[in-house]
């Protein structure tokens, strides 16, 4: 393959599988391509998405996180909580701040205690956020007893089911979370520091920069996203579940690598990350409207992101 048609595969293919992929469904299905279903691909995606920004930074400095998913379970149940104890007399908008608040504080504390821990602990990211998912399901459990935590009022559904003019307010709330980290890495030093971490830790420490500061900042914040999206799921499930979030770490990372990041760090983009995590919601989207059973989804899911990471792999090792 000439090297200039290698560079366009690696910049902007992630682009045309999603063009070819909307093409796909839409031939196979009347009801796909139609604004209530999009609305809806764009709704269900957003907290995976959400989680995915944190993500792709801390993939960006070459480390991973694992506890995610019961990170934003903890972080949604802790704010069902908090709900549910409102105190006589206060304004609703108030508890409901001070809730949702403690929430993502909780995201943020979990975040910051893995980043210490992999920072000046010495132990490996995997490690370290592997044993944070067992505590974090644990900390779930233990709080809920076991059992959902339901029934929130309007002011609470409104985070999930609220509006912005025609479109849904938790599109909104990615897209504008998108924008901002795709301006700090684009546009700050700050940005450009966590590219050169993943890149070459050791230049960057070279060069008189604290990267460790860096990392168990972007741990916190990974932290913080995934507290926001397990409110966001509690507030479109109207409860808060011991089980909820399962699974999600895989997804977030699933995305991230789909979009062409770099598990050795240095290479990715939040733009294609959001990319990726669109594509597989439409994977999941088209087999639901054609009937697949859901196995038969994973299975499609796991073989398109082995498929893509094997092309990615190969025009890249050539380079």
């Amino acid at each position: 393959m000439p090297e200039r048609w290698r560079t366009w595969a690696l910049d902007y293919g992630i682009y045309a599988v999603f063009i070819l992929l909307l093409a796909v469904l839409w031939q196979l299905s009347p009801y796909f391509l139609t604004a209530s279903n999009l609305l809806n691909i764009g709704s269900q995606v957003s907290m995976i998405a959400v989680v995915a920004i944190g993500m792709t930074m801390v993939i960006l400095m070459a480390e991973i996180d694992l506890s995610v998913g019961s990170v934003a379970a903890l972080a949604g149940a802790i704010t069902a909580g908090l709900i549910h104890s409102e105190p006589n007399g206060w304004p609703v908008w108030l508890w409901l701040t001070i809730s949702i608040s403690a929430g993502m504080a909780v995201g943020f504390s979990a975040g910051l205690v893995n980043g210490l821990f992999i920072v000046w602990g010495g132990i490996p990211s995997f490690i370290v956020t592997l044993g944070a998912l067992s505590i974090g399901r644990g900390l779930v459990l233990l709080y809920t007893g076991g059992r959902p935590i339901f029934g929130f009022g309007d002011a609470f559904a409104n985070i999930s089911w609220g509006h912005v003019g025609p479109v849904p307010l938790p599109i909104v709330i990615m897209l504008c979370l998108y924008l901002l980290a795709w301006l700090f890495l684009r546009d700050t030093q700050l940005g450009r520091y966590i590219y050169a971490i993943g890149a070459n830790k050791e230049a960057v420490d070279l060069a008189g920069i604290n990267y460790r500061v860096i990392k168990v900042g972007i741990f916190a914040l990974a932290g913080t996203f995934s507290g926001l999206a397990g409110i966001m799921l509690a507030s479109r499930l109207d409860s808060a579940q011991p089980t909820a979030a399962i699974g999600w770490e895989l997804d977030v990372i699933a995305a991230v690598v789909l979009g062409g990041a770099s598990l050795y760090g240095g290479r990715g983009s939040v733009a294609k990350t959001l990319v990726g995590a669109f594509i597989l919601q439409l994977i999941s989207n088209g087999l639901n409207l054609l009937e697949v059973q859901a196995y038969w989804q994973q299975i499609a899911k796991g073989s398109i992101i082995l498929i893509a990471l094997l092309i990615e792999r190969i025009l890249r090792g050539r380079r």
